[in-house]
C-alpha cells in the first residue's frame, strides 16, 4: 500500500477515479488513490469501501431518465425512489450524487423537457437539505441532454436555485462542444462541487477532412469519440490542468478530482485500464 495518497500539486486536491475495474475498491486502496466514485450497486460498494477506509466521491443516481418525463405519475415515483436512495446512501460527511439531465423522450421539445426537469429537481431540494448532501450535474451532451452549456445551466439555476445542486466540472465535454473550459470555470466555479478528470484531443486533420456538422460517409468513428475528437486521459488532450486547479483553489473548491477513464487507448483489457489510471494519476500529481 502506498504511504501517501495521490493529490494534485496545485490545490492538493485528492485524486481518485470512477469505478471501472473488476475490484476497484481494493485496487484503488493499494495504489494510492484517495477516493472512488461509484456507478452501480452503490449502497453495497459504499459499505465495502467504508470497511477499508476508502472515501467515496460521487455516487450515480439510478433514476435519471425517469425524473425528466411528461408522465407526472412516473416523475413523482422517480422523485420518491430518488429520495429513498439519497437517504440510504448519504454518509458521515456531505455526500455527493451525480446526475445527467437526460430526458425520457429526447425527441420532445427541449423547453418542455426543461420544465419537467425543473419540477423534478425542485421536488428533491428538501431531501438534499435533510440529508446534508449535494447533487452535481454532469454535462454529457447525449441525446436531448439539458444543462450541458452555460445557457442551460444559467437557466436551470435561476429556475431551481437550491444551493445543494451544482456542477460536475468535466472539461472534456466542454472542449468537445467548443466551449472554453477556463471561461466556463470562471463563471461557474462557485457551483463546482466535484470534477471528472478527463481530457479531449481535437484531431486537426480530421476536422479539416470531415468538419464537425456531418458524420463521415466512409470513415469510422473513434471509440469514446467521433472522427474529429476523442476522449483521453488527462495530459493527452487540450485541457490546461494546472490553470484549472489554480482557479478551483482560489474559489475554495473542497471536492475530489476523479479520473473518468474513457480513453480508447486504455480500455480494452483490465491491465490497460489500470495503466491508464496510473498514468493519469501520476500526471495530475504534477499539475
Amino acid at each position: 500500500m502506498h504511504a501517501e495518497t495521490l493529490k494534485t500539486r496545485t490545490g492538493q486536491f485528492p485524486i481518485g477515479f470512477r469505478d471501472c475495474l473488476e475490484d476497484s475498491i481494493a485496487w484503488a486502496r493499494d495504489n494510492g488513490f484517495a477516493v472512488l466514485d461509484l456507478v452501480k450497486n452503490v449502497a453495497e460498494k459504499r459499505e465495502r469501501a467504508r470497511t477499508v477506509a476508502l472515501p467515496v466521491g460521487a455516487m450515480d443516481l439510478p433514476t435519471v431518465r425517469s425524473l425528466i418525463t411528461a408522465d407526472e405519475g412516473r416523475r413523482e415515483a422517480a422523485v420518491a425512489a430518488t429520495t429513498t436512495f439519497l437517504r440510504e446512501c448519504s454518509g458521515d460527511r456531505p455526500a455527493v450524487f451525480l446526475t445527467i439531465m437526460l430526458p425520457e423522450e429526447p425527441e420532445r421539445a427541449r423547453r418542455e423537457n426543461f420544465e419537467f426537469m425543473v419540477a423534478a429537481y425542485s421536488a428533491l431540494s428538501g431531501i438534499l437539505e435533510e440529508c446534508d448532501c449535494r447533487l452535481v450535474i454532469e454535462g454529457w451532451p447525449g441525446p436531448g441532454a439539458l444543462c450541458c452549456t452555460p445557457e442551460g445551466l444559467r437557466a436551470f439555476f435561476a429556475a431551481c436555485p437550491s444551493e445543494r445542486i451544482g456542477v460536475n466540472y468535466d472539461p472534456s465535454h466542454l472542449i468537445r462542444m467548443g466551449i472554453d473550459p477556463v471561461r466556463f470555470l470562471h463563471e461557474f466555479s462557485g457551483r463546482v462541487f466535484h470534477m471528472h478528470a478527463k481530457d479531449t484531443e481535437l484531431i486537426a486533420g480530421n476536422i479539416y477532412e470531415f468538419g464537425r456538422e456531418q458524420p463521415p460517409t466512409f470513415a469510422k468513428s473513434i471509440p469514446f469519440g467521433a472522427v474529429a475528437w476523442r476522449y483521453t486521459i488527462p495530459g493527452h488532450g487540450q485541457t490546461p490542468w494546472t490553470g484549472i486547479f489554480r482557479i478551483l483553489e482560489q474559489s475554495g473548491f473542497d471536492g475530489f478530482v476523479s479520473i473518468e477513464l474513457e480513453d480508447a487507448n486504455f480500455r480494452d483489457t483490465e491491465d490497460l485500464k489500470k495503466a491508464g489510471l496510473l498514468h493519469a494519476g501520476q500526471f495530475l500529481t504534477g499539475c
